[in-house]
């Protein structure tokens, strides 16, 4: 049987190993759907309203995943790490790829949806289509923007000094 000392240091020990995993499976997950997924789906599925049906899903899933991320993480940062320069610079950037989601799929995705049902038969009319695809590259750009956030947290997580851990 264990002392009550060493499952106390055992927890703190796997604690420190939280963050960490959280921010390599929020990134990881950004990258792998956006860039790698999202990316082959329209150059093997023959039929580019699948795909981007299909992408649309898993950006859907990517967007709840990034809101429960985010929050676990700045849950865990408040808790775990000491207060310092360091701490508050993983709340700037976990709450920049937060607002990156919500602004890029709650907020924008919404309206490039309603244009997409709008269309009659699939086909989107010149304006509906000028209007997609504006909402479409802000919507990209808020995800590279979020992308390369989540590099920058990752290596800022990893510069925080054993203490701060």
């Amino acid at each position: 049987m264990k002392c009550w000392k060493c499952v106390t240091s055992d927890l703190r020990n796997l604690a420190s190993h939280v963050r960490p995993v959280i921010i390599a499976l929020w990134v990881g997950s950004l990258w792998t759907v956006g860039y790698l997924v999202a990316p082959t789906l329209f150059a093997v599925l023959p039929d580019r309203v699948l795909a981007g049906t299909i992408a649309g899903k898993l950006f859907r899933v990517e967007a709840w995943f990034s809101v429960t991320a985010a929050l676990a993480l700045l849950v865990w940062v408040k808790f775990q790490v000491a207060e310092s320069y360091r701490r508050k610079h993983l709340y700037q950037l976990a709450g920049a790829m937060l607002a990156c989601t919500l602004v890029g799929y709650f907020g924008l995705q919404p309206f490039m949806a309603s244009l997409r049902e709008s269309a009659e038969g699939g086909v989107m009319s010149g304006d509906a289509r000028l209007q997609f695809g504006l909402l479409h590259g802000a919507a990209s750009a808020l995800y590279l923007a979020q992308s390369i956030v989540g590099i920058v947290l990752l290596v800022k997580n990893q510069q925080l000094e054993p203490a701060q851990q």
